[in-house]
């Protein structure tokens, strides 16, 4: 009954998207031009049909119906409702009906709220959009039906990755999946735009909203991404340039260069062309980085649903949004495009795009590199956090500075404040002192990063005082996410410089002396859960005055459906530690091996992060 529901919706949902297509190029070829009231309607229609055919998956998985391929494959009956869930979307087919859904439900807001913009950008922007989702659907339908059947049905399903068991689950992929599908809103309100000859500010009045809405999800996706590795992959890292994590940082540099593109656009009607080609871009990227991961053409600790025939579609739907859009962007552009700055505001937003532009490629080559030199020379490399943090962290000191410096700067010719500036500088200076002295830091560019972020943090506080007393909070946005983003740069620094870990094998009731600190394996419990049954280890840290430290608790678990073992951390937070413990049982060994990591400023990292996407909030009630 399911599955000829969900069949029949998809099929609804189709012609839904042809009929608001053809209806879109009627009047256009009509005398009057004008968004007619069918296409209202209908556009409701499609929203309705494909909320309702995500909605039918998930009671298929809540009710546990493996006559559903989908539901037999990535569900279990022992599974927690809230799993269950949230594991409509912890698979392929699943999360593609996620990204249509969201697709069809952007298209019709931007159809809503898009009333007062020319009715024939409108109206190609419509088409455009609908062309994509239209594809999408081709792909849903005849590579990755989630509604169809098993004949005859199992009386069980095979379970879901016990790694997708977490509760990160239910919000990671959704976030991520707002910025990334939201990003087709302003790729097709670009084709819209060129084919339409809109001006200028009117365009960046129509996309300025979608670029700030989709970028303060898209940081909150990948922030609660950074949050689920750090947790529960066990290693204690919160980024480790794995190609997932990169495919979803590439179009979030797009999204930013993007965001501070459109305020020169608006403000001056320059950079068109190149806001065009970023709002192409940022969706183009999207589709490769949703290629890469889902191809298997890389291997990932990410990825959970991996097909080459299904990569082999989407590389399509990317070849083709690449070829059209190249094609109506050559054959419309007037060619306005980058243009040259006194030094202004503007040259500081330029240069925040180049850098942006920068990492992004840094970014791209390092993830794709691997793949040709397995096509060429048949040799597998890999390229990790070493080549990352050579290239980039020293450009970031110089980004760091112009970020600063930048809010200081005017709309016409510039004059800085030398004696705050030079103040600001000292100031950062003597921080960076304290730190070097408390941390023994030595390293020269650890310290010229440390001063740079406090630069930063200090001139962008100080701007957020100053227009708090001036009454203007609707304009504090830009300088909330300045600060949030050298916090987020001074913390990282800090983690990665000072973190301490420790390696052991250690049985029940052993004392282990780990530098300043002992550690006490006291006993072991077993439990069981709905799901799976756990062995909790009982550890205490205490310092070398005897003082209890941390109680920390790390477990074993032991999952049936299906047979795996997870080692699940236990991490015990303070104002300025995060005590992170796990532990690993040694084969034919009354001993485990436990890993204890001690590091810095977690907490500080994750708050700095919010603060930073609080700022794109707030941008959303700017008001000039």
């Amino acid at each position: 009954m399911i599955s000829i529901f969900g069949n029949s919706l998809i099929v609804l949902i189709l012609l839904s998207t042809l009929s608001i297509i053809y209806f879109s190029f009627n009047s256009i070829t009509s005398l009057g031009i004008n968004i007619s009231k069918k296409i209202y309607h209908l556009s409701l229609l499609q929203v309705t049909f494909v909320v309702t055919c995500l909605l039918t998956l998930i009671v298929g998985f809540i009710i546990s119906d493996f006559s559903l391929t989908t539901v037999f494959e990535n569900s279990h009956t022992q599974k927690p409702l809230i799993y269950k869930i949230a594991g409509t979307w912890g698979n392929h087919e699943g999360s593609l009906l996620l990204w249509i859904t969201l697709m069809v439900f952007f298209n019709f807001l931007f159809l809503v709220y898009g009333k007062k913009y020319e009715k024939k950008f409108m109206l190609f922007s419509l088409i455009s959009q609908n062309f994509l989702i239209l594809g999408f659907i081709l792909f849903l339908f005849f590579t990755s039906n989630p509604f169809l059947l098993i004949n005859p049905a199992p009386i069980e399903g095979l379970g879901l990755n016990p790694i997708l068991q977490d509760p990160a689950l239910a919000i990671h992929p959704p976030l991520l999946y707002i910025g990334f599908v939201g990003s087709s809103i302003y790729f097709s309100s670009a084709i819209g735009a060129l084919i339409s000859n809109l001006p200028a500010k009117d365009f960046a009045a129509s996309i300025k909203n979608w670029v700030i809405f989709t970028w303060f999800f898209q940081t909150l996706g990948i922030f609660a991404g950074s949050v689920w590795a750090y947790y529960e992959l066990g290693w204690g890292g919160f980024w480790f340039w794995d190609p997932v994590e990169n495919a979803s940082l590439l179009p979030w540099f797009c999204m930013t260069a993007l965001m501070h593109s459109i305020i020169v656009l608006e403000k001056k009607g320059q950079l068109y062309s190149w806001v065009l080609i970023l709002c192409l871009m940022t969706f183009v990227l999207t589709i490769a980085g949703t290629f890469l991961v889902r191809s298997g053409i890389l291997n990932s600790v990410h990825t959970f649903a991996n097909d080459p025939t299904r990569g082999l579609y989407i590389l399509i739907i990317l070849l083709l949004a690449c070829l059209v859009s190249f094609f109506i962007f050559i054959k419309h552009s007037r060619g306005n495009s980058i243009q040259g700055y006194n030094l202004d505001r503007g040259t500081f937003i330029l240069s925040n795009n180049w850098f942006m532009i920068f990492y992004l490629v840094t970014v791209f080559l390092g993830t794709v590199y691997p793949i040709f030199t397995e096509v060429i020379f048949n040799t597998k490399i890999s390229v990790g956090p070493p080549f990352y943090n050579t290239v980039i962290i020293p450009f970031v000191i110089v980004f760091l500075i112009l970020m600063s410096l930048g809010p200081e700067s005017k709309w016409i010719k510039t004059k800085f404040p030398i004696r705050k500036l030079l103040a600001i500088l000292i100031l950062s200076f003597v921080l960076n002192i304290i730190i070097s002295v408390t941390f023994k830091s030595t390293s020269l560019i650890s310290n010229l990063i440390f001063i740079t972020s406090f630069f930063l943090i200090i001139m962008s506080f100080l701007d957020v005082i100053k227009l708090i007393k001036l009454n203007k909070i609707t304009l504090i946005s830009r300088s909330v996410s300045h600060l949030g983003f050298g916090l987020l740069i001074l913390f990282i620094g800090l983690n990665h410089n000072f973190s301490k870990e420790y390696d052991v094998n250690i049985k029940t009731g052993e004392i282990k002396k780990l530098n300043n600190f002992d550690l006490k394996f006291k006993d072991l419990k077993l439990t069981n859960s709905q799901n799976y049954k756990s062995i909790i280890g009982n550890f205490e840290l205490k310092d070398n005055d005897k003082n209890l430290i941390k109680e920390l608790k790390p477990e074993i678990r032991i999952y049936q459906n299906p047979e795996t073992l997870t080692y699940e951390a236990s991490i015990k937070s303070t104002i300025f530690n995060d005590y992170y413990l796990t532990m690993s049982n040694l084969q034919n060994s009354e001993y485990y091996n436990v890993k204890v990591q001690v590091k810095p400023f977690m907490s500080w990292l994750w708050l700095s992060v919010l603060i930073m996407s609080l700022g794109g909030f707030l941008r959303l009630f700017y008001k000039r």
